[in-house]
């Protein structure tokens, strides 16, 4: 007879129900009430931002949401309005709470919205040690509350916008006042509260993304494509189909996705009509701008400044192949990273947050000739790292470097 094996129950948390009223905020004279109604309420401001990724080509906020206690929420149409920013204006000397802000300040301070003191309860879920992090889960954990995400995903680009669209964005931003406060709650407690403070404060600062020199080479599949000159054709492509992708505000994967441009290169068709018969190559534009493709296609055959077959990656290579390559900065690494993972179980903060990946790398591959904890601390300082990063894995970097070179073998020494 088979053993039964108890499965654990299922709860059902209660949905997250809207409080206040919705209204939704698409010319000057509504933004003007809107204002005064949010000057008139009480703690934090609650923003988050709804974008139309994997729809439009611009990464512009489509809708904006703002809330504070004892207001309705308000959710901004950025289209009708185009600029947010006596938002800012009025309302940036109080804090504002944002979840994963990282995603969404670059959409905001293009509407004028810039926050100037915040609280970013996703980062704050994570130095709290919560073991999940996105909104709903965090919802979940520290409210007790279901939380639907079915519209994550939507075009918020459309217009108008569906009912339950608008009850969805809202609910969101209603329910990060308390959210924030139980977080807040649980950072303090832990004495942790300075640490997510500044974390916060640089989150404002961090510089934006810088652009890539070649940004084809993220062309999904490229590893496939040989040669310079096959090269050369997906660069053309690629850059045809970003033209206009930007020309008519579309993500350029809805247009050509990418596994077609490639499957175009590599079947490299002699004629028009053989680009159109190429079955992988697919798409909503595919046939419909064929001449756009094809002569991409052309000016790649014909181009004189051929790429590079690869291009020199900037800082350390894949820690993978660093046991052959750097034997002891492999040994460095491996004995940072059991290290600083005692760190961040000693105080519930996640790896990745107690030492940004990269710098870690960094150090392991090429560190200062002197490895103390005080020459580590200004090392890590000039990479970026934060204050309350350095005070934790400076001397504990500086001990496993210390254990890694005593583990080492030395390659130096003449054989015998």
């Amino acid at each position: 007879m088979s053993e039964t094996i108890d499965e654990e129950p299922v709860i059902e948390l209660p949905p997250a129900v809207l409080k206040a009223p919705i209204v939704l905020v698409d010319n000057a004279s509504d933004f003007r009430r809107a204002l005064d109604d949010l000057n008139q309420a009480s703690g934090p401001l609650a923003l988050d931002a709804e974008r139309a990724s994997g729809f439009r080509y611009s990464q512009r906020a489509y809708l904006v949401q703002a809330y504070r206690e004892g207001s309705a929420n308000y959710l901004f149409d950025p289209v009708g309005l185009s600029d947010l920013s006596d938002l800012t204006a009025e309302l940036g000397d109080v804090e504002w709470i944002l979840h994963a802000a990282h995603q969404d300040l670059a959409c905001l301070r293009e509407v004028g919205v810039e926050p100037r003191n915040l609280f970013d309860t996703e980062l704050g879920a994570r130095l709290a040690g919560l073991p999940r992090v996105g909104l709903q889960g965090v919802v979940e954990d520290v409210l007790g509350l279901g939380l639907a995400k079915e519209h994550s995903a939507a075009d918020w680009s459309t217009r108008p916008l569906p009912e339950q669209w608008l009850s969805y964005a809202a609910l969101d931003v209603e329910l990060l006042p308390q959210v924030r406060d139980q977080i807040h709650r649980i950072l303090l407690e832990s004495n942790k509260l300075d640490i997510a403070r500044e974390e916060f404060a640089a989150q404002l600062n961090l510089p934006g993304p810088t652009p890539r020199a070649e940004p084809w080479r993220r062309l999904s599949g490229l590893h496939q494509v040989r040669g310079a000159r096959a090269l050369a054709i997906a660069r053309e492509l690629w850059l045809a189909r970003e033209d206009y992708a930007k020309e008519v505000d579309t993500s350029p994967g809805r247009l050509v996705p990418d596994r077609s441009l490639v499957a175009a290169v590599l079947a490299n068709p002699t004629s028009k009509g053989a680009l159109a018969g190429i079955k992988a190559f697919h798409g909503r534009a595919s046939r419909s701008q064929l001449d756009r493709w094809w002569n991409a296609l052309e000016r790649g055959r014909t181009a004189e400044d051929l790429p590079a077959a690869r291009v020199p990656a900037e800082g350390p290579p894949p820690p993978r192949i660093w046991s052959d390559k750097n034997p002891e900065a492999h040994a460095r690494f491996q004995a940072a990273k059991e290290a600083l993972a005692k760190v961040a179980e000693e105080h519930n903060i996640p790896a990745e947050n107690l030492l940004t990946p990269d710098y870690l790398r960094r150090v392991c591959w090429e560190p200062p000739a002197d490895t103390s904890p005080e020459t580590l601390a200004s090392f890590l300082h000039d990479k970026g790292a934060r204050q309350w990063q350095i005070n934790l894995v400076a001397e504990a970097l500086s001990q496993a470097f210390v254990d890694a070179r005593q583990k080492t073998p030395d390659t130096s020494a003449p054989l015998s």
